[in-house]
């Protein structure tokens, strides 16, 4: 019974005391505990400093990071540089309103429109038509040499040069094409010509585009939630064209 007496005695609180009321303008009296915590932040910032100055103090002088060229220093704060747009406003736009789906039907509907043009024009006043070949076989050399192409084609010297519209000597005798043509006429059908080029280019240029944006969107289907990751990035996707990744080889069953 003593031993349980003593052992009462000896566990005793001992209380800390308040702040005397003469400080108390200075605030509440810093406890143990309270000591500790600030004891302990300010012995980790220092080892902290320490640490960064000795890496500083054995820093090499020639060594190099791609990420040093990556990044800047804004008004003191980090930040990365921003890699350049690889989507043009439209692509982003569709991407962020509409779905595969659309995109797809989209693009079928410019490729029939486009196709409907082409066969309208035949890019007879191009400048930048292929060249075609009209082979003509003759039995000897001097037939070669004393050949007349202008015979041979049933037309005019003077219509040669020409692949297309070429009428022969006996439509030009009967005065089929003596005819003489509006030069107002002439103009509207030129100014209906040139309108008709713009709109194919337009047409050309917004299918490509609508091709692009349709492969960047079947690439991130494919990856979506994680499924079959590439094994490596070949090139990254610019605004005329999707990315390049390489897969790992699957054996199928």
């Amino acid at each position: 019974m003593s031993s349980f007496k003593n052992a009462m005695k000896s566990q005793k609180t001992h209380r800390e005391r308040h702040q005397p009321e003469s400080r108390q303008n200075l605030g509440l009296l810093e406890k143990k505990k309270d000591y500790k915590l600030r004891a302990k932040d300010y012995n980790d910032k220092q080892k902290v400093l320490k640490r960064l100055r000795k890496k500083a103090l054995n820093k090499n002088p020639d060594e190099f990071y791609h990420h040093m060229i990556n990044s800047r220093t804004v008004d003191g704060e980090h930040k990365e540089k921003t890699k350049e747009a690889s989507l043009s406003e439209e692509q982003i736009q569709l991407m962020q309103t509409q779905d595969l789906n659309y995109v797809i039907s989209r693009r079928t509907t410019e490729r029939r429109k486009l196709e409907k043009l082409r066969s309208k024009l035949h890019l007879i006043s191009s400048t930048e038509k292929p060249v075609n070949k009209h082979t003509i076989f003759v039995d000897s050399d001097g037939e070669k040499k004393d050949f007349n192409f202008a015979q041979h084609f049933d037309t005019h010297p003077s219509l040669l040069g020409r692949s297309y519209n070429r009428p022969r000597l006996a439509d030009l005798k009967s005065g089929k094409y003596s005819a003489s043509l509006d030069p107002e006429k002439m103009a509207e059908v030129k100014r209906e010509t040139l309108k008709a080029y713009k709109e194919l280019e337009q047409r050309i240029g917004r299918e490509e585009q609508l091709g692009v944006l349709q492969r960047k969107m079947e690439l991130k289907a494919m990856m979506r939630g994680g499924r079959n990751k590439p094994e490596k990035l070949l090139k990254e996707e610019t605004k005329d064209s999707p990315a390049v990744y390489v897969w790992a080889k699957e054996r199928k069953k």
